[in-house]
């Protein structure tokens, strides 16, 4: 089975056809960091209005990178949840319009879903993840942090999510505090690694949520950079603001503070999943994990410490698919597309996972 996979979940405009297996033929995308590097984060009109400019081109490249015509394709997949609701619109109208243009069934992929599914994703080795079911699952993106317990390659059940700031937001934002370039995740896993990098400099709170205790929250973390760099805001009786600019940092403080930050995000996500494996999915005998964040260089590491303390399969996906692209779409929508059935042409984008 061919698929061609679309994803427009927000700010890449991606394609891919992908065998049903996870063989990748083709995988592009097309992304929009200089739209959006001068307002630090991503504009929702600004993607909606590239997608529609870049979605047809894209998909006439992974066609032809593919070596195939659209006419050799069985069916259609797309990201249609979660996301800006804007960028999910120009993708799932331009599935429609294929699958309908075609005569093939059109499949609609939660995207969450789909990162952890891109651990099969291949170009030519074979892998087999038939026997690591039931699995521990983690996806850590810029718009999404949360854990699932995975039965099989299209049953996953959330069991933990965050309350504010996925973790990819929180390092684009403490990067703009650190006056690092957009995107900021991986510059900070940059300047984190450094030689001479002391994360244990700055003390920083790891948020723990004793109520909601598989829940993350990101906000406060990254508050606390703000406070470190900027000082703590002075009462409005007197004047209000910081006593201190953004360009009072010195690079030796941005340096450690990066590393400090970036400590303290992993270790509360890997307190979470700590918890997660003992309550919710104690049968684990896999931990897999996606999203642009897993491929940090700590978080990585962190992975696959827990993995080998607990005895568990660690699958993570290759870097290239670790960030939004189409053929984890694809690869999810061909299992989607075997057990559930199609969608009909009804299918709408929805901006919200429900739990």
């Amino acid at each position: 089975m061919l698929v061609l996979g679309l994803e427009s979940s927000c700010d890449e405009t991606a394609a891919a056809i992908v065998e049903g297996d996870g063989l990748v033929r083709s995988s592009v995308v097309a992304t929009q960091h200089d739209l959006h590097a001068e307002y630090g984060g991503v504009v929702p009109e600004i993607a909606s209005r590239a997608h529609v400019e870049r979605i047809q081109p894209v998909v006439r490249e992974a066609i032809a990178q593919a070596g195939i015509t659209p006419r050799d394709l069985d069916a259609v997949a797309v990201a249609n949840q979660p996301g800006l609701v804007g960028s999910l619109l120009v993708g799932v109208a331009a599935a429609k319009a294929l699958a309908w243009s075609l005569g093939v069934p059109l499949v609609g992929v939660n995207h969450v879903h789909a990162h952890l599914d891109a651990v099969r994703l291949r170009h030519d080795e074979t892998v087999d993840h038939a026997d690591v079911f039931p699995a521990l699952g983690l996806v850590v993106s810029g718009g999404h942090t949360a854990i699932y317990r995975v039965a099989s390659r299209t049953q996953f059940e959330r069991v933990g999510s965050t309350i504010d700031d996925a973790m990819g937001e929180a390092f684009d934002k403490v990067a703009q505090i650190l006056r690092l370039p957009h995107p900021g995740g991986p510059e900070v896993d940059r300047l984190a690694s450094e030689p001479d990098a002391d994360p244990g400099r700055f003390r920083l709170p790891v948020p723990r949520l004793p109520k909601r205790p598989l829940d993350f929250s990101f906000s406060g973390l990254k508050t606390a950079v703000l406070y470190t760099v900027r000082g703590t805001p002075r009462p409005a009786k007197e004047g209000g603001g910081f006593p201190r600019e953004l360009t009072d940092v010195s690079d030796i403080d941005r340096r450690d503070l990066a590393a400090s930050f970036q400590r303290t995000a992993v270790k509360a996500v890997m307190l979470k999943l700590g918890r997660a494996l003992d309550e919710r999915v104690p049968e684990a005998r896999a931990l897999i994990a996606g999203g642009g964040v897993t491929a940090n260089s700590h978080l990585r590491s962190e992975l696959a410490r827990f993995a080998h303390e607990h005895d568990l399969e660690l699958k993570l996906p290759k870097p290239e698919f670790c960030i939004d692209n189409a053929a984890m779409i694809a690869s999810l929508g061909a299992d989607v597309l075997e057990s559930q059935g199609a969608d009909g042409i009804s299918l709408t984008p929805t901006p919200t996972t429900a739990r």
